[in-house]
C-alpha cells in the first residue's frame, strides 16, 4: 500500500502533470510542423529545384523481381524529417528565448523603495537622537 501511495503522490505532483501536458502539446505541435513542412514549404522548394517531390526522392538499390521486394534508400523522406526537426528546434528556441527574456525582466525589476516612516516613527527617532546627545 505504501508504494501505491508514493506513486500517487508522484503522479499528481505539479511537475509530472506539467510534463505530461507539455509532451501532449509537443506531439500535437510536431504534427502541425510536419504538415507545415510537407504541405507548405516542400512543394515550393521542390518547384524551385525543378518540380521535385521530396517524398519521392529515393535511390533504388535493388529492383523488384520475382519473389524479391524492391530495396530503396528513401533520402527524400529523410530530408523532410531534417526540415521538420530544424523548424521545431527553431520554434522551441524562440519560445525558450522569450520565456528567459520575461524571467530576466522580472529579476531585473528593482525592489520597491521602503515606505516612508510614519510621523510617530519620525518623532521617536528624534527623541532617540536627542537622548543619545545627552
Amino acid at each position: 500500500m505504501g508504494m501505491l501511495k508514493e506513486f500517487k503522490e508522484f503522479a499528481v505532483k505539479g511537475n509530472v502533470v506539467d510534463m505530461a501536458v507539455g509532451i501532449i502539446i509537443g506531439v500535437a505541435f510536431g504534427k502541425i510542423v510536419s504538415s507545415f513542412v510537407s504541405d507548405v514549404i516542400m512543394p515550393p522548394l521542390g518547384l524551385l529545384i525543378g518540380g521535385v517531390d521530396f517524398s519521392d526522392l529515393a535511390i533504388t538499390l535493388q529492383h523488384a523481381g520475382e519473389g524479391v521486394a524492391e530495396v530503396t534508400l528513401r533520402y527524400g523522406v529523410f530530408l523532410q524529417a531534417i526540415f521538420d526537426f530544424i523548424i521545431i528546434a527553431f520554434a522551441i528556441f524562440i519560445a525558450v528565448k522569450a520565456i528567459n527574456t520575461l524571467k530576466k525582466k522580472e529579476e531585473a525589476a528593482p525592489p520597491p523603495a521602503p515606505p516612508e516612516p510614519s510621523s510617530e516613527e519620525k518623532l521617536l527617532a528624534e527623541i532617540r537622537d536627542l537622548l543619545k546627545q545627552k
